[in-house]
């Protein structure tokens, strides 16, 4: 930038501070004040990424492309109107013009009540700026949301007749006019002002619409509401014809007809939308409970959390199943897990990727990668249960891997797999912290109706999350008889936001942070929100660390889950009633002992000779296990009971197998003679070394398999001969740490961040628009002011026993060059040190840096 450019700019901040209009983008920021520009940043944080040097590098900055398209999704549905009512106006608009085209002819009062507001968030967010007599949409906007063929403006509507008669011979446009009853003139430019000033004028169209045929008004009234495109055959019927011969359809190529902007506007009564939506819709409420009862039942939920995320690892413990190559769990896998589980294969997708969330499950890493239970397991086996459901909500609300997305095709048609890679959707925090927000609107005990939630998300951010955009339609076949065509049926398929409110719903249903549909105190907790009556959310700036609304929410849940207990109740059938949860020794020792045969308010276990025989297994003798039962037993141990232990026990141990290849040993001969009689023994390959002793010509793992299914138990034995003592939860995956969110872009910047930053934007804007005096030597490269060295050291000596400031060109070290406002109070040593008002701190550069110094005009200094 020239020195002449910085003078012009300086002078435009000068109009500007005195109150003119803005005549650019950055003069409009550069009017505003700091809590303004703190607001913009704060509303598009992709603009701080970097900080920008000035006001202009930051008016430039917000009207890229990448920037508008992240600004204008993040609309709501009466701001994205606004603006795509804007993109169809003139430009500049007044606000007036604005407003009728919201409003139409016969007015709105909540459009007008509404406007004032969407107007002030587009011009917080930099897409429109200037004053109320002439407001801009930024040009990238405006280009964004313009009508064309190739993408069709949500308005439906079409080009003006300037724009749609562009391509059209002179005479071609003297025949429309002098049709439409004009008066011939010597140039098209004036023929097509006239056109379009008829078409604007209500009453002179209305006459010109009366002469129409009803078949023509009905080709009209099929594309007045979009799209506006027809096509015609080579000879069109005489209703079509008589609208082509008047403007009212203009060509836009030898068989495709569009109706223009202003006629359109003036069949709908000036209104630019069918159905605007200046108010939100309220979130409505489906039924009413007491509030004791909706925390009872989300209670109820998250204990049967716990036991759902207890079930599906304990069953890992000795190792899951395998990574595909591709990453993630196989289909056959997911069916077998939701199988053990009791639950859907959707569901149990979910129960997966909160476990893999919660950094509970993970892929071991080996060359035969499976997957397993983390260390992190163990310690969250070791906590309270609320504090254990509050490690698995918190890493929920802010997951963006979404579980629902499993079993469906990613772009290339491949399935998603559980686990695996492609299910990262950025928004899905952001749906989550909303719907929960919005349940917290109604009042304590109260469920919302889903559909008003789902249509208060789709107003709040129509474009955020669409799947993908809709093709243009095609254009409807003008023909000027009946109507009998049908428009195709809807696309049934929903936007990915509102797949993710869905899911966001049933999945807070299941972690209980909802019951029986409204939002619970745990959850009003885990948000940062009133406790005692709902409130409008606060802003996500002034939340507390979510590690701390946790333990807020786990907290107010703690009294609500049902306490644990240490005793069990032995029934003479072989099975155990355990009258609630029970704590954390008894529930492993009882689990290895007997196995689960139903759950509810009590769980039933049940006592086999394989659930005994794995407890000797695990190192238990008969004694002990007699202990355990009458230690725990509220009611005696059964006789069947303990006659099933020592019968168990007497046997364990009798046959020992060990590696050879595999040997089976016993010193009763008599029972190896048994074994080779059997007939079903075949498969092991067995033959007698020894009185003794038995070859296997199958593994260790295999023989003791095959001889537990015959009915016998034998023990592993190591090399020593000593007996092998395995444990069920022998097998753990290396330390791994939960999978890290995927940003939905930049993050929020904070309130010391955005002081900082418009502090070094209005710092370097001041210093790019400075006035100075041009220096002795003319600027020649890059904008930057040319001195002499003896010229430089002269200068900034006489500012530093002054006190003034100075204008620098300064290049660093990487060669960047940039222009600096100094304040020099040391020069020494071939270094100037000064205030620096671009940094606005104090530096020292180094004097053969420097390009060049020019001082500032008088009334700058």
């Amino acid at each position: 930038m020239g020195i002449g450019e910085l003078d012009r700019e300086a002078h435009v901040a000068e109009a500007t501070s005195a109150g003119a209009a803005p005549r650019t983008l950055a003069e409009a920021l550069r009017a505003r004040g700091d809590e303004g520009l703190a607001a913009l940043l704060r509303a598009r944080p992709d603009l701080l990424s970097p900080v920008p040097n000035d006001l202009t590098q930051l008016a430039t900055r917000a009207g890229t492309r990448g920037s508008v398209v992240r600004a204008i999704e993040r609309l709501d549905r009466f701001a994205l109107q606004t603006a795509e009512a804007l993109a169809v106006a003139p430009d500049p608009a007044p606000y007036s013009v604005l407003l009728a085209l919201l409003t139409g002819d016969e007015g709105d009062p909540e459009i007008e009540a509404a406007l004032p507001g969407a107007v002030a968030l587009l011009r917080e967010q930099a897409l429109v700026w200037g004053e109320d007599d002439r407001l801009r949409l930024v040009r990238t906007a405006r280009e964004l949301l313009s009508p064309s063929p190739q993408h069709p403006s949500p308005t439906g509507l079409g080009p003006t007749v300037a724009e749609a008669t562009a391509g059209m011979s002179p005479g071609r446009v003297q025949e429309i006019i002098a049709t439409a009853g004009l008066t011939p003139t010597h140039d098209p430019v004036s023929a097509v002002a006239a056109l379009t000033e008829l078409f604007t004028d209500r009453a002179r169209m209305g006459a010109l619409l009366d002469e129409a045929s009803p078949e023509a008004l009905s080709v009209l009234d099929r594309l007045v509401w979009g799209p506006p495109y027809g096509e015609v055959t080579p000879n069109p019927a005489p209703p079509v014809q008589w609208l082509r011969d008047r403007g009212l359809l203009l060509p836009v190529s030898a068989r495709t007809m569009v109706l223009p902007r202003e006629v359109a506007l003036h069949l709908r009564g000036g209104r630019a939308h069918r159905a605007p939506e200046p108010v939100a819709p309220v979130v409505g409420a489906a039924r009413d409970y007491r509030p004791q009862v909706v925390d009872s039942a989300a209670a109820g939920q998250a204990y049967a959390t716990l036991a759902t995320v207890e079930e599906l690892l304990k069953s890992w413990d000795q190792g899951g199943p395998q990574v595909l190559r591709a990453g993630g769990m196989s289909v056959r896998d997911l069916k077998r897990t939701a199988a053990a589980l009791d639950v859907t294969e959707q569901l149990a997708a979910f129960w997966l990727e909160l476990c893999f969330g919660a950094g509970l499950l993970a892929s071991d890493g080996e060359a035969d990668e499976r997957y397993a239970p983390t260390p992190a397991y163990d310690d969250w086996l070791d906590l309270p249960a609320a504090e254990r459901w509050a490690l698995l909500v918190a890493p929920w609300l802010v997951a963006t891997r979404t579980a629902g997305l499993v079993g469906g095709a990613d772009a290339k048609g491949r399935t998603l797999a559980a686990l695996g890679p492609d299910l990262d959707r950025a928004p899905a925090p952001e749906v989550r912290h909303r719907v929960l927000e919005l349940l917290a609107t109604l009042p304590p005990g109260a469920a919302a109706d889903p559909e008003t939630l789902f249509a208060r998300m789709r107003w709040e951010r129509p474009l955020r999350g669409a799947a993908q955009a809709a093709p243009p339609r095609a254009p409807q076949t003008v023909s000027g008889g009946p109507d009998d065509s049908t428009d195709p049926a809807p696309d049934a398929s929903l936007d990915l936001r509102s797949r993710l409110a869905r899911w966001t719903l049933a999945e807070a249903e299941l972690l209980g942070l909802t019951g029986r549909g409204a939002l619970a105190g745990p959850a009003r907790a885990l948000l940062n929100l009133p406790l005692a009556e709902a409130a409008a959310p606060a802003d996500h700036g002034g939340r507390v660390e979510l590690s701390v609304a946790a333990g807020r929410a786990a907290t107010l849940l703690a009294p609500l889950l049902p306490e644990a207990v240490d005793h069990v109740l032995l029934q003479a059938d072989l099975t155990a009633v355990a009258p609630g949860p029970l704590r954390r020794p008894l529930a492993d020792a009882l689990a290895v002992l007997a196995d689960v045969e139903s759950k509810g308010g009590a769980t039933v276990y049940r006592f086999t000779p394989g659930s005994v025989r794995r407890a000797l297994d695990s190192g238990r003798s008969a004694s002990d296990l007699h202990d355990f039962l009458t230690a725990h037993s509220r009611t005696p141990v059964p006789q069947p009971l303990a006659y099933l232990i020592d019968d168990v026990a007497r046997k364990h141990g009798h046959l020992r197998i060990g590696a050879a290849s595999a040997y089976v040993r016993c010193d009763d001969d008599t029972v190896l003679g048994e074994i080779l009689a059997d007939r079903r023994s075949a498969a092991l390959g067995l033959r007698r070394l020894a009185p003794t002793v038995l070859a296997a010509q199958t593994d260790p793992a295999s023989l003791l398999d095959g001889l537990r299914a015959m009915g016998y138990a034998p023990a592993a034995e190591s090399a020593e001969g000593d007996v092998l003592v395995t444990r069920a939860d022998a097998y753990r995956t290396p330390a791994r740490t939960a999978p890290v969110p995927v940003p939905d872009g930049p993050p929020a910047p904070d309130t010391t961040l955005l002081g900082a930053a418009v502090k070094a934007i209005r710092a370097g804007d001041r210093a790019a628009t400075a006035v100075r005096k041009e220096p002795t030597a003319p600027a020649t490269t890059g904008g930057l002011p040319r001195t002499s060295a003896a010229e430089t050291l002269a200068t900034v000596q006489a500012a530093a026993l002054t006190g003034s400031a100075v204008w620098i060109g300064y290049v660093n070290a990487e060669g960047a060059a940039s222009q600096r406002v100094i304040a020099p109070v040391r020069v020494e040593g071939g270094f100037v040190t000064g205030y620096d008002h671009t940094a606005d701190e104090v530096r020292t550069y180094p004097l053969h840096r420097i390009t060049g110094v020019a001082e500032l005009a008088d009334d700058q200094v």
